[in-house]
């Protein structure tokens, strides 16, 4: 009989294995990250959601090598294309960084500088990572400005930041992203300081130029709305750590960790009157006190004894969907409530 041969797996675009972060203070060591590992693929969007501390923005610091003293990277690993990018020396890391990975802020006015039109820091940019002549380059940036929906761009490509309104500062932000063709774009909290029409219209042009250029995104934000929007998958971070990854239907029509169905339940509904929203109680523990076994055991109602002294096994179904939980696969012995 004739034997068929099965496609190798697709290379991801990024991957990053068991990575740790810690902060090296004075007084002790705080751990930001604890063994975190996920794959971005192209053309993919990967949610990173949980509340402030979490680790969210940290493991994009990370990921770009903006991790500063008396931060460092304490172990894991994390490649780009299967190159190893935690062990570059910093003139090398800071090729790759704007050229190969890029970065939208969340304030866009900090994120551009005031004495330069944003077709200059366009230009400059370019410049900088590609082989264009100055002329070929503005000719980029107005198809670019154009490109994320910016009206009239051959007469923007010359105003100042401040002469342009908060929804298009941020759409100048992704053009820049996107201006050297990276692989990766790390979108942080790119929407947080938009009001809800101008976010809906900045999601829809993320959207669209991943989907057209097959740019990976990882996307840093608190709002599971905007994960619902926007991304593939998700991966729900707590304490320095991932406590759920899957397809993003997947996740929000079963939630398996305790934490996911939090987030999930504080989430208004459109269809049902309450008097009183859903909240997990307690809040978020610090990094320097982290509790033992599973970190979100004091806020959990299902909490159990295994889950006080022992951190769970991260264990997936078929589909991919990944949870750390005893209550999903609980210690040999120990009775789940």
């Amino acid at each position: 009989m004739p034997t068929t041969q099965s496609s190798p797996p697709v290379e991801p675009v990024l991957a990053v294995r068991n990575l740790s972060v810690a902060f090296y203070l004075r007084r002790n060591i705080v751990t930001a990250l604890d063994n975190v590992s996920f794959d971005i693929h192209r053309g993919e969007v990967l949610g990173m959601v949980g509340e402030s501390g979490a680790g969210k923005s940290v493991t994009g610091a990370a990921v770009i090598g903006l991790i500063d003293s008396p931060g460092r990277i304490t172990g894991g690993s994390v490649e780009l294309h299967g190159q190893r990018l935690d062990t570059l020396p910093p003139e090398v890391m800071r090729r790759i960084r704007g050229r190969r990975i890029s970065m939208v802020f969340q304030d866009p006015l900090t994120s551009l500088d005031p004495l330069f039109t944003v077709g200059d820091q366009l230009i400059e940019t370019m410049r900088a990572h590609l082989d264009l002549t100055r002329r070929a380059a503005r000719d980029r940036a107005v198809d670019l400005l154009d490109d994320v929906g910016i009206p009239a761009p051959d007469r923007r490509v010359n105003s100042y930041p401040h002469e342009l309104s908060g929804g298009m500062r941020q759409r100048v932000v992704i053009a820049l992203a996107l201006c050297t063709e990276p692989d990766l774009v790390i979108a942080d909290e790119p929407t947080t300081a938009l009001d809800v029409a101008v976010q809906a219209q900045i999601i829809g042009v993320l959207k669209d130029q991943c989907a057209r250029r097959g740019t990976a995104i990882m996307l840093v934000t608190h709002d599971m709305g905007v994960i619902a929007e926007m991304a593939d998958r998700v991966a729900v971070m707590y304490a320095g750590r991932i406590v759920e990854i899957g397809r993003v239907r997947d996740v929000i029509a079963d939630p398996r960790h305790p934490y996911t169905r939090g987030l999930m339940g504080a989430i208004p509904s459109l269809d049902a009157e309450t008097d009183r929203l859903v909240q997990i109680p307690g809040t978020m523990p610090r990094l320097s006190s982290i509790p033992s076994g599973c970190a979100f055991h004091p806020r959990c109602p299902h909490a159990f004894s295994p889950c006080t002294r022992l951190r769970p096994a991260t264990i997936a179904d078929a589909a991919g969907h990944t949870v750390a939980c005893h209550l999903a696969h609980p210690v040999q012995g120990a009775q789940a409530p």
